[in-house]
C-alpha cells in the first residue's frame, strides 16, 4: 500500500475513529485497581497515541511527499540508505559496439493539466532508462499548447529540466508547486515561450540522496542528467539539440543540483535556476560518501570551492532566498559575490518566505520568465 496513496490514509483514520468508539463504550470492563486492568488501561492509551500519530505522520507525508514508498522510508531510517544498493555505472553496447541509445517510454498518465491538448498542452507520463548510466526515472513531460497545433510538427521546442527537493515525491511538482499549470498560464499569457518541462526528482536510487552526483564506484547521477535524459528527450519529442535550447531549475536540492548541472556542464545546459538551493557539498545520514573519500571530488561538487579556484563558467543563473525564513541568505549572498564573468548571475529575495512549496510558488513565474528570457531555439 502506497505511503502517499488515500487507501492507506483512510485505514488509518477508520482504524483511529474504531479504536476510539471501542474504547468510549468498553472503558468499563477495564475498570479496577489491580495490575491486569491499569496495564490493560495503559496499553489501549498507547495504542490509540501510536494510531493517531501514524495517521497524522501519514497524513503529512501525503501532503508534502516526503517519501513515496515503505523502501524508500526504510532506507532513509537506516536500513541501507548510507551507501549500499545504489547501481554502479552500467556501460551497455549494442550490436556491432554501437552504443544503444538511451530512451524515453511513455506510460498510462498519472496527471493531468485539464483541457484540450491544443488549449492546456499535454502532459506525459514517461519512464527514462540511461543507458549509460544505468538508472532508470520517472518523469513527467509538460508539452505547451504550441506543440499540437496545425503547422507545428516542424517546429522545435527549448527544453527546461525541473527537479524536486529530497526527499520529495514527484507528483510535488504538479500538485503542490504547479509546474506545468504555471507554465500553461504564463504561456498562454505570452510572458514565456512554449517550452517543454521535463520534471523528476533529483535522486534515481530508493533511500539516497545523491546529490545529483556520479559517485565514485556508485550512482552515476550526473551522467544521467547530462548524456541519458537530454538523449532520451531528443529521441522522443521535437527538441534541439543545441546548448543554448536548455535549462535546468530545481528546489531545495533541486536548487544545488540545478546550479552544479550547470555549472559543471556548460556545453549542456545555458541557464539554471535555483529556488532555495545551497551551494556546498553535503555528507550525511542520507547521503553516505559520495566522493569515494577524495577530498578532490568533494571540492568539485563544491560550488564556492569552483568559483574561487576554477574558470567560470559561460551560463546564466538565477537564485532565489528571503531576508527572513530561508537558512540560505548568507549562502546566497556569499555565491553571488563570486560570481564573474563570462558567468552571469541574477537573484530574487523575497522580504519573507520560507523553505516551502507556498514559497516556491510565489517565485515560480518569474524563474520560469527568466528561464524563458535565456533559452534560445
Amino acid at each position: 500500500m502506497s505511503l502517499t496513496g488515500r487507501p492507506l490514509l483512510c485505514l488509518l483514520i477508520v482504524a483511529v475513529l474504531a479504536l476510539v468508539t471501542g474504547l468510549t463504550w468498553g472503558w468499563r470492563r477495564l475498570a479496577g485497581s489491580g495490575i491486569g486492568p491499569v496495564a490493560a488501561r495503559l496499553g489501549a492509551l498507547a495504542v490509540c497515541q501510536v494510531l493517531i500519530t501514524l495517521t497524522v505522520l501519514v497524513a503529512i507525508n501525503r501532503d508534502f511527499g516526503f517519501y513515496e514508498s515503505w523502501t524508500e522510508l526504510a532506507r532513509a531510517g537506516g536500513a541501507g540508505g548510507g551507501g549500499g544498493g545504489d547501481g554502479k555505472l552500467v556501460q551497455r553496447q549494442g550490436q556491432g559496439g554501437a552504443a544503444v541509445a538511451s530512451k524515453l517510454i511513455k506510460r498510462k498518465p498519472e496527471v493531468s493539466v485539464g483541457g484540450s491538448e491544443q488549449a492546456d498542452g499535454r502532459l506525459d507520463t514517461v519512464d527514462v532508462r540511461g543507458v549509460r548510466s544505468g538508472l532508470h526515472a520517472r518523469a513527467y513531460v509538460y508539452l505547451p499548447p504550441q506543440y499540437f497545433q496545425p503547422g507545428a510538427d516542424k517546429r522545435r521546442f527549448p527544453v527546461a529540466i525541473g527537479l524536486s527537493g529530497y526527499p520529495g515525491a514527484l507528483r510535488n511538482l504538479v500538485t503542490q508547486v504547479k509546474v506545468p499549470q504555471t507554465a500553461r498560464d504564463e504561456i498562454k499569457a505570452g510572458r514565456v515561450q512554449p517550452t517543454i518541462y521535463v520534471l523528476l526528482r533529483p535522486s534515481m536510487i530508493p533511500g539516497r540522496d545523491t546529490e545529483c552526483a556520479d559517485v565514485p564506484g556508485g550512482a552515476q547521477t550526473a551522467t544521467f542528467f547530462t548524456q541519458d535524459l537530454p538523449e532520451a528527450v531528443r529521441g522522443a519529442y521535437r527538441v534541439p539539440d543545441a546548448r543554448k535550447s536548455w535549462g535546468v531549475f530545481g528546489l531545495s536540492t533541486g536548487g544545488y543540483c540545478s546550479l552544479k548541472l550547470a555549472m559543471r556542464h556548460s556545453d549542456v545546459f545555458a541557464a539554471a535556476a535555483s529556488l532555495s538551493g545551497y551551494y556546498g557539498a553535503l555528507k550525511d545520514i542520507t547521503t553516505g560518501d559520495l566522493y569515494g573519500g577524495s577530498q578532490t571530488v568533494r571540492n568539485e561538487n563544491d560550488l564556492f570551492w569552483r568559483l574561487e579556484h576554477l574558470p567560470p563558467p559561460p551560463v546564466s543563473v538565477l537564485v532565489t532566498t528571503s531576508r527572513v525564513g530561508e537558512k540560505n541568505k548568507e549562502g546566497t549572498e556569499r555565491f553571488l559575490s563570486l560570481v564573474k564573468p563570462p558567468m552571469r548571475a541574477s537573484s530574487l529575495m523575497l522580504d519573507e518566505g520560507g523553505h516551502n512549496f507556498q514559497t516556491w510558488n510565489r517565485v515560480l513565474p518569474q524563474v520560469l520568465r527568466w528561464m524563458s528570457r535565456g533559452l534560445t531555439v
